[in-house]
């Protein structure tokens, strides 16, 4: 019966992967894949098929603990749900922000200061603000913000590709060393695996290096040499900005930067941060004038309401069945290692250690393989198959890879799909003129982390 799970995870994730061919939302086989895991889990753990084993290592066996088993069963269903509902409480929050700013058009501040028309020179100041901007408010986000940048900077398709593929890679690597960056590295965090200082600390050069290699390298090729004809904003900009748009900028990207702050203050779990910085820029946007004559008839179009019902809620619902269903995973009892009971995802983690000693390796493929199928699981798999320290080495260097490893493919990320949603950037082009741009860099990146961590600074 154990085989069964597997199945239906594996047939799950393979039409997640394939979601461009099969016209199918990936949400939809999440969600089937979650509900069918935990619907065979319950059915078998009554039926005595097999057993379910929690967070803490407790075993629950029905036919020996019956009723109380049963207890156990629900209490660890309930943990995961607990555990995936943070995650998807803290995005809901943060994407609601970056809405609010985006109706009051706080982003369109950033146009102001691209004024340059030599293309190496706006190649980097692109760059360097997807590298900031995707560690303050996520890659994905940034990827977005700075595509309809590109747009309004850039009129030539074949050129804009080129500066929206280098979007990508700048955008992951910079969402890779923050908490709030990239959607596995908030699950780190929240998961207690890393903190944000740590993350900080031990990721920022790696990803600096993984950010800068491919944009020197890129510098020199024929793209962008030469000039490009940057529209010119300062005229359009007074009409486009609002008068709440530099506030409202600054306020929102000041209070989703404060949410580590607050937990470090109150050690209180990250959502809770997220909800009160939520609620302080909320609560400004109820009380602020965006325009000279400023109407009840128009409040609505700059409400939180409003920016609620423009976040991606398909989204959410992915990482609810992605998240779901690899908890099933890790709860079912697949084996034995050293006489106790394990996991599905513990035993793997065993099986991978046999086979690939070297755990730097392994991760290294990870970062390779989460340019081929969606990292959100992967580093969610990697949750329940290691039980290293908080900020251990492993933490860290999952986060870096996952987090760049996804450049090498433009399906590879959230922040990818996005750039060829918006684009139309042809995946065989990215392919041929990105793939390995985005290698070097992955595999600098990897090399100076391993370098610091592993024989300049000896961490376990």
């Amino acid at each position: 019966m154990d085989s069964i799970i597997i199945l239906i995870f594996v047939i799950g994730y393979l039409s997640i992967t394939l979601e461009h061919p099969l016209r199918l939302d990936k949400t939809v086989p999440a969600l089937i894949m979650a509900a069918l895991i935990w619907a065979v889990l319950a059915v078998g753990f009554n039926a005595d098929w097999f057993n379910v084993i929690d967070t803490y290592e407790n075993v629950f066996d029905y036919s020996v603990g019956g009723e109380e088993a049963l207890h156990g069963f629900e209490n660890t269903l309930l943990h995961h749900l607990g555990k995936t509902a943070e995650i998807l409480i803290f995005l809901i929050g943060a994407m609601t922000i970056v809405e609010i700013i985006d109706l009051h058009r706080g982003f369109e501040v950033l146009k102001g200061a691209v004024t340059t028309k030599s293309k190496r020179k706006l190649l980097w100041i692109i760059g360097v603000l997807a590298f900031v901007l995707s560690a303050i408010i996520d890659n994905l986000t940034a990827t977005i913000v700075l595509v309809t940048l590109l747009r309004k900077l850039i009129h030539n398709k074949e050129d804009r590709l080129w500066y929206a593929a280098m979007v990508v890679i700048a955008a992951n690597a910079g969402g890779a060393w923050s908490p709030i960056g990239d959607v596995t590295t908030t699950m780190l965090w929240i998961a207690n695996k890393v903190t944000a200082l740590g993350l900080i600390e031990f990721v920022i050069l790696p990803s600096i290096v993984c950010f800068v290699i491919p944009f020197i390298i890129a510098s020199y090729l024929k793209p962008f040499k030469g000039l490009v004809q940057v529209e010119k904003l300062p005229t359009d900009v007074v009409t486009e900005r609002l008068l709440s748009s530099r506030t409202m900028l600054f306020l929102g990207l000041g209070m989703i930067v404060s949410v580590p702050v607050f937990k470090t203050l109150t050690h209180l779990p990250p959502y809770i941060g997220m909800m009160f910085a939520l609620g302080i820029v909320w609560l400004v946007s109820e009380y602020i004038h965006p325009e000279e004559d400023f109407s009840k008839e128009r409040r609505h179009l700059y409400s939180a309401h409003k920016a609620l019902s423009r976040i991606e809620i398909s989204s959410i619902l992915f990482f609810l069945g992605i998240l779901m269903a690899v908890a099933g995973l890790e709860s079912l009892v697949y084996g034995t290692i050293n006489g106790q009971e394990v996991g599905t995802l513990r035993y793997l983690a065993e099986v991978l250690q046999a086979a690939i000693p070297n755990q730097d390796v392994v991760v290294i493929l990870l970062g390779i393989f989460s340019a081929i199928i969606d990292n959100v699981p992967l580093v969610a798999a990697s949750i329940g198959m290691y039980e290293s320290p908080v900020d251990s080495v492993l933490w860290h260097f999952i986060a870096y890879s996952a987090g760049t490893g996804g450049s090498m493919l433009i399906i590879g990320s959230a922040a990818g799909v996005a750039a060829m949603g918006m684009e139309r950037i042809d995946f065989i082009w990215y392919l041929k003129k990105i793939t390995w741009l985005a290698f070097i860099g992955f595999i600098a990146g990897a090399g100076v982390f391993l370098l610091f961590e592993r024989v300049l600074f000896a961490h376990t």
